[in-house]
């Protein structure tokens, strides 16, 4: 077997990791009505004119359940941390004494857990679409492989180590993408 091969079968083992790492990253974004700093984690905040992530310009923790409480370590960026929040488009409002951030988590109504549960749900086939679109590409390279030489018995092996692969990510997607549903929809 050739190191070409080889080292398609890495990338593509390397590919289907990063579509799980990617799905993790877009979940964490999707509210469940529980509050977590997490889903400040893409906010950039302006400062000194540069954009720099909220947890290195801030403390974070949790008031509450459903508080997440922000203390900036310069009280001068209070309002940049602020408008940073607003331009996330998070579907929160911080509220701002002068000390610290506070955003309060309004329950998830029923039509709004269904339709996070919808969004997840989108997630999770787009991460699917990716590790099949990784799957074909390693496919052709097998074929191409095996025109060149490369043996029918180690093409047939290899192709139904790739179909395990897939199988055993799939599962493991419907697995993450359930744990979210049921977070969801948990009152």
């Amino acid at each position: 077997m050739s190191a070409e091969l080889e080292s398609q079968l890495r990338k593509c083992n390397e590919e289907f990791e990063r579509a799980i790492d990617h799905l993790q990253k877009e979940l964490v974004k999707v509210r469940t009505g529980k509050a977590s700093t997490s889903m400040l984690d893409g906010v950039m905040v302006n400062y000194y004119g540069a954009p720099v992530p909220i947890t290195q310009v801030s403390n974070m923790s949790l008031a509450d359940a459903r508080t997440i409480t922000i203390q900036p370590w310069e009280k001068k960026i209070i309002g940049d941390i602020e408008q940073a929040i607003f331009a996330s488009n998070l579907g929160v409002t911080p509220q701002n004494d002068g000390e610290l951030i506070r955003i309060a988590i309004p329950p998830l109504t029923e039509d709004r857990r269904k339709e996070y549960v919808k969004q997840v749900k989108h997630y999770g086939e787009e991460a699917k679409v990716s590790v099949r679109s990784s799957r074909h590409k390693i496919l052709d390279v097998i074929k191409k492989e095996q025109k060149n030489g490369l043996s029918e018995d180690i093409a047939k092996s290899k192709e139904q180590e790739i179909q395990n692969q897939v199988n055993h990510f799939i599962a493991k997607i419907d697995k993450i993408v359930e744990a979210k549903d049921k977070e969801i929809m948990t009152v």
